[in-house]
């Protein structure tokens, strides 16, 4: 695709984009711009008419615009098979992805792709649009996918706009879709650390497995032989069964839903682990903290990963507020030198801000935790320094001290 105009920034845009952020945030100049349609190319220049960058325009939405190169370029199968090679190049060199067949080949805007991804499992590729700007070159972005890496199949998973809307039963609503090749085997499994995990492909806003989780499962199999683990927000019990991999007494994996909890039962099965020796708690996490403590129950580790929004409609959990009342909630049921993993991958929610959730968490609880670890997404997940939104995850190992 050439070049279809040029595209007046402001000061605010010229400043960000001289820093090297990759968005045009929508502002008075981006209403003042001729009529385009989302997907079209475009030059940014400064009010004097000097060239900026070269962008992919998404005119109806808060992210007007978003810069492909600060250079001229053409879209096309070679310009974009040069990103994809590069994106590969960078995973075989960097990502550590030994035992792995399931992780990120291109991360938006950390491969020079803003807006797109696409993820491995096994032999299929999922592509994701964050940006209707990409959807008209979805074409195009199979075929580079298809010379490149040869996969059986590349599917698209759609990203519903209202997500916050949307009912637990939406786990069993068709959201991917076949764009080129055969059918994927539903569920399909893919390896993660040498761990089986199973996914999939069509049903569901997400397929079962947090790719960006990796390297923080990883490290969690080497520190847990012989502990009682407390998954909370368990979802597909990705964790728990890194955990009972790991040499875990028992591990006890708590979800709102009892489809994930089954799922995650299954996961079990595929490594050879009898679910049975472990415990499965269907519930609210806040009410089963209650019980458990009521129970006097305790444990060596509790990791927490909840979404940065329920999507289950009776849950109270949100982050902004809901981390310390969490945090509060489980302190009582850790011992003494326990970790206390705690995680976030709300964007809007900076490292500091977050540690500020685990301060007012503590002091609820009367208890004094000293972070012994903070971590981010898996290096298949890279971000630009000039892009501070791609640093989202936030995992943070904690140690319980006396109250």
């Amino acid at each position: 695709m050439a070049i279809e105009g040029r595209y007046t920034v402001g000061p605010e845009t010229v400043r960000m984009l001289a820093l090297g952020h990759p968005w045009v945030i929508a502002d008075a100049f981006t209403r003042r711009w001729p009529k385009g349609k989302a997907g079209d190319l475009v030059e940014l220049c400064d009010e004097k008419g000097r060239f900026l960058a070269t962008a992919l325009l998404d005119p109806a939405e808060r992210i007007a615009a978003r810069v492909l190169s600060h250079k001229r370029l053409r879209l096309d199968k070679e310009w974009l098979g040069k990103r994809i090679r590069s994106a590969v190049q960078l995973r075989s060199d960097h990502a550590g992805l030994v035992d792995s067949t399931a992780y990120r080949l291109v991360n938006g805007e950390g491969d020079g792709l803003p807006g797109l991804t696409v993820d491995r499992y096994g032999d299929y590729l999922m592509v994701q649009v964050y940006c209707s700007g990409w959807r008209p070159h979805l074409r195009l972005i199979t075929q580079a996918l298809q010379e490149i890496l040869a996969p059986a199949g590349i599917y698209e998973k759609d990203r519903p706009q209202k997500t916050r809307e949307l009912e637990a039963a939406s786990d069993s609503k068709v959201y991917g879709r076949l764009l080129w090749g055969v059918k994927a085997p539903q569920p399909l499994q893919v390896q993660e650390n040498g761990l089986n995990y199973l996914v999939n492909l069509e049903l569901g806003l997400n397929t079962g497995l947090f790719l960006d989780q990796r390297q923080n499962r990883r490290y969690l199999m080497g520190r847990v032989k012989g502990k009682r683990v407390l998954n909370l927000f368990a979802y597909t019990a990705a964790f728990s069964v890194a955990a009972a991999a790991g040499g875990a007494d028992i591990v006890t994996s708590v979800d709102a839903s009892a489809s994930y909890l089954e799922w995650g039962k299954t996961n079990f099965g595929a490594n050879r682990l009898n679910p049975k020796r472990h415990e499965f708690i269907v519930g609210d996490c806040f009410h089963v903290l209650q019980e458990l403590q009521r129970q006097g129950k305790s444990y060596d580790i509790i990791i927490m990963d909840p979404p940065s929004f329920s999507t289950t409609a009776k849950s109270r959990f949100t982050t902004r507020g809901g981390t310390s009342d969490l945090v509060a909630a489980a302190l009582p049921l850790l011992v003494t030198g326990g970790l206390l993993i705690t995680c976030s991958n709300h964007q809007k929610v900076d490292v500091a801000d977050y540690l500020k959730e685990l301060r007012r968490g503590a002091l609820q609880a009367r208890c004094e935790l000293r972070v012994a670890g903070l971590f981010g997404q898996s290096a298949d997940f890279p971000y630009p320094v000039t892009f501070a939104e791609g640093r989202y995850l936030k995992y943070v190992i904690a140690v319980r001290g006396e109250e």
